[in-house]
């Protein structure tokens, strides 16, 4: 059974679709502001997706990285439309080519085929707002944010999930994740809009637990390698053993990647 839900939040409306309902992560939100959508939602969910897109009248795409909840309608809707999905160069490129989906994923979002997409242009706005495109690689290594200075808003892409991560995918790197963390709380906004967890109203506080989360975590990680524990003994002392979603995902998902990553992470240029 689908998850189906739909909201509007000062101006913005928002879907939610997904295969099923396992939680946020399970399902994802399309966004649309004035005369922008911001991703794309899974393809298994087209026939939802739709009619979303096709209610209002709308003249800009926007795409924040390749991964298939956020792409996986992008051909679609430029079929449909000719509306031409514009993304980050290094987004285009990925979906120029196509890209390989671990099976588990495939069966949650549904599959991705190739998109032609434009890269971003120099200066970007929805509804004559201007829009600030903030890289944020680390979660997918061609990650970009979107930023509404006027509104305090931030179109966070997979930037924030949650305050506290459990599992990481083996193509996520704390380091880089952290870097960019820290680059947006430079800025200033208060609410996120997370493509999973939705209207973050506490916006900056809440990415700001889940960067000292990070940092403690990795803190802590290294204290244990440092007493002699190996990989797994500190994945254990610290997270618990892996999930269901761990072996599902064949540990392409899991504990052990977040602890093995928090270990690379070089605290010196945090004190």
């Amino acid at each position: 059974m689908s998850v189906l839900d739909s909201f509007r939040y000062q101006g913005l409306d928002g879907l939610r679709v997904g295969r099923f309902d396992l939680g946020i992560n399970s399902s994802f939100i399309v966004y649309r502001l004035a005369d922008t959508i911001i991703d794309t939602g899974p393809s298994n969910q087209w026939k939802f997706v739709r009619p979303f897109v096709c209610a209002c009248p709308f003249s800009q795409l926007l795409l924040t990285h390749h991964h298939e909840d956020h792409t996986g309608n992008a051909d679609a809707i430029y079929r449909l439309t000719g509306v031409q999905p514009l993304a980050p160069a290094g987004t285009v490129d990925i979906l120029k080519r196509g890209f390989r989906i671990p099976p588990i994923q495939k069966i949650i979002w549904g599959s991705a085929g190739k998109v032609k997409a434009r890269p971003l242009p120099d200066h970007v706005q929805i509804g004559g707002e201007a829009v600030e495109a903030i890289f944020t690689p680390g979660h997918a290594k061609d990650m970009t944010c979107y930023l509404l200075p006027e509104r305090g808003w931030l179109f966070s892409a997979d930037l924030y999930l949650a305050n506290y991560l459990k599992l990481l995918r083996s193509d996520e790197d704390i380091p880089t994740l952290l870097d960019s963390i820290r680059k947006v709380l430079e800025r200033d906004f208060e609410v996120i809009l997370c493509p999973h967890r939705g209207v973050v109203e506490d916006g900056k506080k809440r990415l700001r637990e889940k960067y000292d989360y990070l940092l403690n975590l990795a803190d802590r990680a290294q204290s244990l390698e440092h007493q002699g524990l190996d990989l797994s003994a500190v994945t254990r002392r610290l997270l618990g053993r892996e999930n269901m979603m761990s072996v599902l995902s064949r540990y392409n998902f899991s504990k052990r990647n977040l602890i093995a990553s928090c270990l690379q992470v070089d605290l010196s240029r945090y004190r």
